[in-house]
């Protein structure tokens, strides 16, 4: 098993056929030119002197390199690194020293902040480029090695390690999510079942591929379809969608209700879609409704997080059933178990709840699917990976039919547009400023992104600060997506006798029409 080399067998079959479309680049490439992509790059980052188990960071928008290195490190033993391009430098310095790769890979566009990471990173020993404003070191690199199946010094085993996704934390810092070979491909298992994936479908990635949705397009890839690659924008996919007859897609709220918002939304044809699959954040049942109606698709609810992907499903059937009458109340469920997949809810005491809609316990998942464990962490992952059981730290209920309903996050994590903000980093952030005494963040709901970042603050006696001091002070220290939206100042935080802020009041006013879930 081995995902680097899920290409070889269409570049076979049919190496004519389209693999990739990069719409940005405004490229295709056939299955037998990726895979000979593929052996080529793998067989150049080898010879950088890199071996089993070593790291290659990745700093780019999605693209048709981007998948060749995912594929090239997975075939010659190596593990990706991608790094989310929306965060800070010094944020992006910490993963790369965590990380510790010898290879930095940088899309063009980023050569300024690829150069910027190169005075202060020091565990790096190649930064390559590519692009057309690259200085050509990946290009040549390719031209320069053979397409000759790679040899890694190691036989590639199901259990070695593929990627690393990073993720937040209640701490604040991104702790990286380790994948290997088979939890990746029991992944791909559980979205083919899921999504009944056929030869003829299409698909468009339209998340960034430094998340877990790449599970979604190498499952695609691996059936032998082409993937549209992308940078998300409205108006950019819809016209995918009309000119590539993309079959498939995942969504998040925003990304519908942006699409569905264009003028001239009914002038674009749609007609090839079978399905939307959305999840990411809270997705309420007038948005379902509203997106079913306007695609004329079906649609698939998923549950998953980084370190355990695509968990729960929500199927098409499930959709027209509540639609029509039948367990409406299930379009605010996030489905059941995958098909590779074990769920429990459990109580403090770790006893099973019961099946009644609503006694509380917290999601336990147990599947082949679920991460390694957190990079250079044996501890975290101690805590949250029990007798082959994962913690999620989400609260829910479910139902007769062991349908799960969320109804928090034990961590306080916040979704907006499809982006995991966790309130501690905004947190500290806004302590920079020197007016700061406390401070709370929380989401709220948002229209079109879901949920929208809060901040509650209490200012030192005699000091002032405005909404826009605390705002600007924040996005120094964070990405634009993760800084505050609204701030308010109040005398004090709402606090339970041990000192612990109670979120759970100052989210209260604004939750208490509405449901929010997953």
């Amino acid at each position: 098993m081995n995902i680097g080399s899920i290409t070889e067998k269409h570049a076979r079959l049919s190496p004519g056929a389209v693999a990739i479309i990069d719409k940005d680049a405004g490229k295709r490439v056939t299955f037998e030119g990726l895979d000979k992509h593929v052996r080529s790059l793998a067989n150049g980052l080898l010879s950088l002197g890199l071996t089993n188990g070593d790291r290659v960071a990745i700093l780019s928008k999605n693209s048709a390199e981007f998948m060749a290195l995912y594929l090239a490190c997975g075939r010659s033993g190596l593990i990706a690194q991608p790094l989310n391009w929306r965060l800070s430098a010094p944020e992006l310095s910490r993963i790369l020293e965590d990380g510790e790769p010898l290879v930095v890979i940088s899309q063009d566009q980023f050569t300024a902040q690829a150069r910027e990471l190169r005075g202060t990173v020091t565990c790096v020993e190649h930064w390559l480029e590519y692009g057309s404003g690259g200085d050509g070191s990946y290009e040549t690199l390719i031209q320069e090695s053979p397409d000759t199946e790679p040899a890694p010094q190691a036989p590639v085993r199901p259990d070695d390690p593929l990627y690393i996704l990073y993720t937040g934390g209640s701490t604040g810092q991104s702790k990286g999510v380790l994948h290997s070979h088979a939890s990746t491909f029991y992944a791909m298992v559980n979205n083919l079942a899921a999504e009944a994936i056929r030869p003829s479908d299409v698909y468009m990635l339209t998340g960034p591929m430094f998340h877990s949705p790449i599970v979604m397009a190498l499952t695609y890839l691996s059936a032998g379809c082409p993937v549209v690659l992308l940078t998300f924008e409205p108006r950019t996919a819809m016209e995918a969608i009309n000119e590539e007859g993309v079959t498939a897609f995942l969504s998040q709220q925003t990304m519908i209700s942006r699409m569905i918002a264009l003028p001239d939304f009914d002038s674009f044809d749609v007609s090839t879609l079978r399905h939307i699959k959305y999840g990411g954040g809270p997705f309420p049942a007038s948005v379902v409704k509203y997106g079913m109606e306007h695609f004329g698709c079906d649609f698939i609810g998923v549950y998953g997080q980084t370190e355990g992907i695509a968990m729960t499903f929500l199927n098409y059937e499930d959709h027209t059933n509540a639609v029509n009458g039948r367990n409406p109340e299930r379009l605010t469920s996030c489905g059941r178990e995958a098909y590779m997949t074990n769920v429990k809810l459990v109580d403090e005491s770790g006893r099973q709840v019961p099946c009644d809609g609503k006694t509380v316990g917290e999601i336990y998942v147990r599947s082949p699917a679920n991460m390694l464990g957190y990079w250079k962490r044996p501890d975290l992952t101690e805590q949250t990976i029990r007798d082959g059981w994962m913690s999620t730290g989400d609260l829910a209920t479910w139902d007769q039919d062991r349908y799960v309903f969320i109804i928090d996050r034990a961590k306080d994590m916040i979704i907006s547009g499809g982006e995991n903000i966790y309130s501690a980093q905004v947190e500290k952030a806004i302590h920079q400023h020197p007016a700061v005494s406390e401070a709370a963040v929380i989401g709220v709901p948002d229209p079109d992104w879901g949920e929208a970042v809060k901040a509650f603050v209490v200012l030192k006696p005699g000091h002032v600060a405005t909404e826009k001091d605390i705002i600007d002070t924040a996005k120094l220290h964070l990405a634009s997506y993760q800084k505050p939206r609204s701030v308010e100042f109040i005398d004090a935080l709402p606090t339970a006798p041990t000192g612990k802020v109670l979120k759970r009041e100052l989210r209260e006013p604004y939750w208490k029409e509405q449901d929010r879930k997953v």
